[in-house]
């Protein structure tokens, strides 16, 4: 995983081929295997790439374990078990990837050995997951930035090295299952070379690791091989540079593998882009709809090896809000439905709670989980909030219907009734003022009850109606290196903050948006009753130039705040 801005999605070059590209395409599905032999027969294996596709789905990661640096527990997980893929099996799961970074326990001079113990280790948890009946994608992967990335510089070593890697894994694994797939390398980049070179030295390695596997006999004759795209980027011109690599393999058991984590600006809170709006879902529509037209509606399978949000993680929570998180799965498992692409959940510890086994959010776990099959229905927001200074009033939420049908709504086990709790006229639901009366009861800021929206299909959407007033803020004294805002939140939550100097220019470490990247640069702390300026921000403050912030909150509120640094002290003031 690349948690840096992806790479532009324009202006890059592409081999030039003698024929259509769709032609090129065509012939991978025509030719025979590069030995012409067909696929060994094993039972419960597909013989046909997009069947052993389909029976992969749905994926998952074993993040941040046999690829953490420098060893396997060095970031936080516990050593991988059995359990762990028995736990995955019983949970739908049909396939994992396992991420491994062998320049933990390699040579790094000829013959480039990898260390008998740590190559046991990759065994035996690739071992467990076939035991289990998984399929299992095995890869290079923190090695590409670590030394393929060197490869402009230092093209025959780095050779050298990618395929006595390759070679040894070969072996070990010759035999193993049909059901364990190699994948070349994870989101390769090459440094200090220009778009052409990195489409010729893709290709030399791409071609390089079918080349030894393929000749190193056994199962690897025909096992599945899983190619990437540079970063593994679903960007057209790249996803084309694959297809016509694929192609000249004249090969049937080829899966193309790209990675998605979303607009970028959506899947790390900046530029203003909290909610998943038009632009964030056209993105993802877009980008899987290059995958299904480039390769799944010709017959070669894709794996996304890769999904999630990029700021997605249980120790910085609500950097995304929890709904739009929501609808995000949900409309990541409509569109690799409808584009037969494998998914293949990035988890590195924020899904799956790997010492206790357990999810740590079970409702966004059920929503990725029932994506795998159908739709559900969601709304316009999972955030209802009702002013405590101010008459309770009918509030209105939009439905998203997702094309099932609406069956009303509960707390708790209480069906509310329509027409004296609620109306709904074509997608607007309103909760009437004595409904809202009722849920919000004394008053006390903050949540004070859960409402499940429930459809003909799917998961409920799940509503916390929410007491609140206009957040208060205090004036406060920090350094450059920290401001800590007193804040009182009166129920209400951080949604984004701008910064802007005089001159309407974007203040903090992002020029090129006044909306500056949640946490990163502002969060929440909600339990000590502030918002805190992190370091990333103040360091960024042009000396003697006050900044206007305006703080955005989910209820519709705006709050404007003056910050200046003079030197080492930055003060903040409310008015």
């Amino acid at each position: 995983m690349d948690r840096t801005r992806p790479l532009s999605w324009r202006g890059r070059l592409r081999q030039v081929v003698a024929v259509p590209l769709a032609l090129v395409v065509a012939g991978v599905l025509a030719s025979g295997t590069a030995s012409g032999a067909a696929p060994e027969a094993e039972h419960g294996v597909p013989s046909d790439a997009m069947a052993v596709a389909a029976a992969m789905q749905p994926s998952w990661n074993l993040g941040n374990s046999l690829d953490a640096i420098p060893d396997e527990t060095a970031w936080g997980n516990p050593p991988a078990t059995r359990q762990l893929f028995e736990t995955l099996r019983a949970q739908g799961f049909r396939s994992v990837r396992i991420p491994v970074t062998w320049s933990n326990a390699q040579s790094t001079t000829a013959p480039y050995t990898i260390d008998a113990q740590f190559m046991g280790r990759v065994k035996q948890v690739v071992d467990w997951a076939l035991a289990e009946n998984l399929y299992v994608v095995l890869n290079l992967h923190h090695d590409s930035w670590q030394w393929i990335a060197t490869m402009p510089a230092d093209h025959d070593n780095v050779l050298a090295r990618f395929t006595s890697t390759w070679t040894q894994i070969a072996t070990t694994f010759g035999n193993s299952s049909r059901r364990l797939l190699f994948e070349s390398v994870n989101e390769p980049t090459f440094t200090n070379a220009d778009d052409a070179r990195k489409v010729e030295l893709l290709h030399e390695l791409n071609t390089s690791f079918h080349r030894v596997v393929r000749q190193s006999g056994g199962r690897n004759a025909t096992r599945l091989l899983v190619l990437p795209t540079q970063v593994c980027t679903p960007d057209q011109g790249l996803m084309d540079d694959l297809a016509t690599t694929m192609a000249s393999l004249h090969d049937p058991n080829l899966m193309a593998t790209v990675h998605f984590y979303g607009f970028w600006p959506f899947s790390v809170n900046i530029a203003g882009f909290t909610r998943f709006d038009e632009t964030v879902r056209k993105d993802m529509t877009d980008a899987f709809a290059r995958m299904r037209d480039t390769f799944t509606a010709k017959g070669i399978p894709v794996y996304l090896g890769e999904y999630a949000l990029l700021s997605y993680d249980y120790t910085r929570p609500g950097i995304i809000e929890r709904g739009e998180v929501l609808k995000y799965f949900e409309a990541v498992g409509e569109e690799a439905r409808k584009s037969k692409v494998v998914t293949a959940l990035w988890d590195a510890g924020s899904f799956l709670d790997r010492h206790a086994l357990q999810w740590r959010d079970p409702d966004v776990f059920a929503q990725i989980k029932s994506g795998w099959t159908t739709r559900s229905g969601t709304a316009s927001s999972d955030l209802l909030f009702v002013p405590k200074s101010t008459p309770i009033t009918a509030t209105t939420l939009t439905l998203n219907l997702n094309g099932t049908s609406f069956r009303g709504l509960w707390h708790g086990d209480a069906r509310l009734r329509e027409g004296r709790d609620y109306t709904v006229s074509g997608d607007r639901l309103t909760f009437t003022a004595t409904a809202l009366t009722k849920l919000v009861g004394d008053r006390a800021y903050g949540v004070n009850a859960t409402v499940e929206a429930r459809f003909s299909r799917g998961v409920p959407w799940r509503i916390d109606v929410i007491t609140n007033d206009a957040p208060v803020l205090s004036d406060a004294t920090g350094t450059a290196n920290s401001l800590t805002v007193p804040t009182l939140f009166r129920g209400d939550r951080l949604a984004t903050m701008e910064a802007e100097y005089a001159d309407g220019s974007a203040a903090g470490p992002t020029n090129w948006t006044p909306f500056q990247e949640f946490y990163t640069t502002v969060r929440p702390d909600y339990p000590g009753g502030a918002i805190v300026l992190p370091p990333a921000f103040c360091e960024a403050v042009r000396d003697g130039e006050p900044v206007t912030l305006t703080f955005h909150f989910w209820s519709g509120a705006e709050l404007t705040y003056h910050v200046t640094r003079s030197g080492t002290s930055v003060t903040g003031t409310t008015s």
